[in-house]
């Protein structure tokens, strides 16, 4: 029987998140910095039978997507090994696994940049789901990203060396808080105030699209020092878009984590929970893990350089 399995990453966020967003990179350009994580949305499609998922979450993309298909007689299920609601861009990963799935079934080849495009609309038009693009791109592409935003995408990888890359994946935590998100509410509400022009949104916003960029040089660079800094400098202005953005968590969370030698910390994706990364000190991580792990779930994670990828 015909079985064709494709997984897809998700995504660490470091720099210029929310300026992929319209109406905001369409009149000012967004720039984003990311690394897709090897935590995978896994999608597959075999001949004749129903449409599946592990998640009642996951159901109504998967209803979408094989709607907008129209692929009929093939099941279809959607597997996550990451948590639900974790700000690693999950939906987007299970929408460019799916759409991967589809084109492969019918022997067509990998257009990523497409693939982006239509998860994305999948996720607006059809679930009604405010959002950018940067996920899409992570899921689709892999590895680390520069990734510029007008009316089109620019889409630059980032050289990372075999000790970059290593340094990163050590000094790098990734703790998951438990918390439920809030994204869809946050990103209407920061948007309307970036139409309404507040300064607070607007002076942040321009600031992390350029702390995006600083970050980008200093990955590139092997400079994990002035990384994780600048991502510290980035949740000053991320945590200043909404109220609701930070919690007393995450705020115990990044506290501890400076106590003990952490460079610099943010909370993944819209926030208001979800995962947070905290980057220590070349000789602070012990000590940075021990004081955080109480207050969350660390997930383990590498850095995926393939993107979509067949698993079958």
């Amino acid at each position: 029987m015909k079985t064709v399995k494709v997984r897809a990453p998700t995504r660490i966020d470091l720099g210029g998140g929310w300026t992929d967003v319209p109406p905001y990179c369409d009149n000012e350009g967004g720039f984003v910095c990311n690394v897709a994580i090897d935590r995978y949305a896994t999608a597959t499609l075999s001949a004749n039978g129903e449409v599946g998922a592990t998640s009642s979450a996951d159901a109504p993309l998967m209803q979408a997507a094989f709607r907008r298909a129209g692929i009929a007689g093939v099941r279809g299920s959607l597997e996550n090994d990451f948590p639900l609601g974790a700000g690693l861009g999950g939906s987007s990963a299970a929408s460019a696994a799916l759409l991967g799935a589809f084109a492969a079934w019918r022997d067509e080849p990998w257009d990523h940049c497409r693939i982006a495009e239509e998860g994305r609309r999948i996720e607006v038009e059809e679930l009604g789901v405010a959002g950018g693009r940067q996920d899409h791109y992570a899921s689709t592409h892999g590895g680390a990203l520069a990734l510029t935003f007008s009316s089109t995408v620019d889409v630059r990888r980032i050289a990372l060396s075999a000790e970059t890359r290593a340094d990163f994946e050590r000094r790098s935590l990734l703790l998951y808080t438990g918390e439920s998100r809030i994204s869809g509410g946050n990103i209407t509400e920061v948007l309307r105030a970036y139409a309404d022009r507040e300064p607070r949104v607007v002076n942040s916003l321009a600031r992390m699209r350029t702390l995006a960029e600083e970050i980008c040089a200093s990955l590139e660079d092997g400079d994990l020092d002035s990384v994780g800094a600048l991502v510290g400098e980035h949740w000053r202005h991320q945590r200043a878009l909404h109220p609701a953005i930070p919690t007393p968590l995450i705020d115990e969370i990044v506290s501890r984590a400076y106590a003990n030698g952490a460079l610099g910390s943010k909370a993944m994706g819209a926030s208001g929970g979800g995962c947070v990364l905290v980057i220590s000190a070349e000789n602070s991580v012990e000590r940075v893990r021990a004081a955080i792990a109480p207050l969350g779930t660390i997930v383990p994670f590498r850095i995926d350089t393939e993107g979509l990828a067949r698993c079958d």
